[in-house]
């Protein structure tokens, strides 16, 4: 089981939809498909409320789209809980939970290069949860090591299920929340975190990886036992320069990178071109190549992507599918002339 390169596709699992059918049309799309999450379909569709789902202390109040926990109810449903731990389906995401998870499991995905799933992480998790006492529960010293393998469990179930239609298949986990572990705010720091998320890895079968759209300690990042990073490039690009002995040594262990470069916000999408976008891209690459990052690895280990996700758009899906395209069309052009491909077997070959 490999996760390829080659510059493929793939994207951040969240979009704007509100067409199921759509929605998955244009995840298949992308060379490594991935089953999408809607939020603006339904509330539970939003990526904490589906990581929530039989989560002990949980409460959810759909109509009014609030999640938050109970000391108590965690308390009273933890046996419970406990018991239930060899039960795949506890941990799987259910149909009321999903639109498209389900039925992107029922379609043929064997052939191609690499499927994908998600689930949002344990810190992230654990950062906007709040208790009874608006603290959030990350912080909850009896909470925290059960949401660790709760969480760990939940990826492993879906990427179980993932692999029995795709050999290749991984899991990203979704962390925007590290980035705000280095604040002096957090109140969590690194150290707890480098200790929480080995514990979290530890317990994690492979294929696995971290996906965030900010600007966390890439060291951090790059350094734990993970096989994919995903980044937004795009807003981050000038402080990779700093980080090329770990993407060096990233890279080395069999690591692969998803550069996310193509903004899929409205107005830095609208400022951009495939050109600029290529070459901000090749002019992080050159700085990476002149500190001694082997070209054809890197290249071996690349995926494209979009930068980030988007719901704020006033145009709703478009300038995302729009984002999309441009993420085929560079692809396409890069695997061209780095001589991975000919121009007429790309043609043959789009989705």
């Amino acid at each position: 089981m490999t996760i390829p390169g080659n510059f493929l596709t793939t994207a951040m699992a969240v979009m704007p939809h509100t067409d199921a059918e759509r929605a998955i049309e244009v995840a298949l799309s992308m060379d490594i498909p991935y089953w999408p999450q809607l939020p603006r379909l339904s509330y539970y569709e939003d990526m904490y409320v589906q990581a929530a789902e039989h989560f002990p202390g949980i409460v959810l109040d759909a109509e009014n789209r609030k999640l938050w926990f109970s000391t108590d109810k965690f308390m009273n449903e933890l046996e419970s809980a406990m018991a239930g731990f060899d039960d795949p389906a506890r941990f799987d995401v259910s149909r009321e939970y999903s639109a498209v998870y389900h039925r992107f499991l029922d379609m043929p995905l064997f052939d191609r290069p690499a499927i994908r799933g998600q689930l949002e992480g344990p810190i992230s998790f654990g950062f906007n949860i709040n208790d009874e006492n608006d603290r959030p529960i990350l912080f909850n010293e009896t909470v925290r090591p059960f949401l660790l393998e709760f969480m760990a469990r939940r990826v492993n179930v879906q990427l179980e299920r993932l692999k029995q239609k795709n050999a290749n298949a991984f899991m990203f986990v979704d962390e925007p929340g590290l980035q705000f572990v280095f604040s002096a705010l957090s109140g969590y720091g690194d150290i707890q975190a480098k200790e929480d998320m080995e514990a979290f890895f530890s317990m994690i079968d492979r294929p696995r990886g971290v996906h965030l759209c900010g600007n966390p300690d890439w060291d951090f990042l790059l350094n734990l036992d993970i096989d994919i990073l995903s980044m937004d490039v795009h807003t981050n690009r000038d402080v990779f320069a700093a980080y090329g002995q770990s993407i060096k040594r990233f890279l080395e262990r069999g690591g692969v990178l998803t550069w996310g470069i193509v903004p899929t916000n409205i107005e830095p999408f609208e400022k951009e071109s495939l050109q600029t976008l290529r070459g901000q891209l090749e002019d992080v690459w050159e700085g990476l190549f002149s500190k001694g990052i082997d070209r054809d690895l890197l290249i071996s280990k690349s995926q494209i992507s979009p930068a980030t996700c988007c719901l704020v758009n006033p145009d709703f899906e478009k300038t995302v599918e729009k984002g999309f395209q441009v993420v085929k069309r560079l692809s396409e052009a890069l695997r061209i002339d780095y001589g991975l491909v000919m121009a007429d077997e790309v043609q043959m070959g789009r989705p």
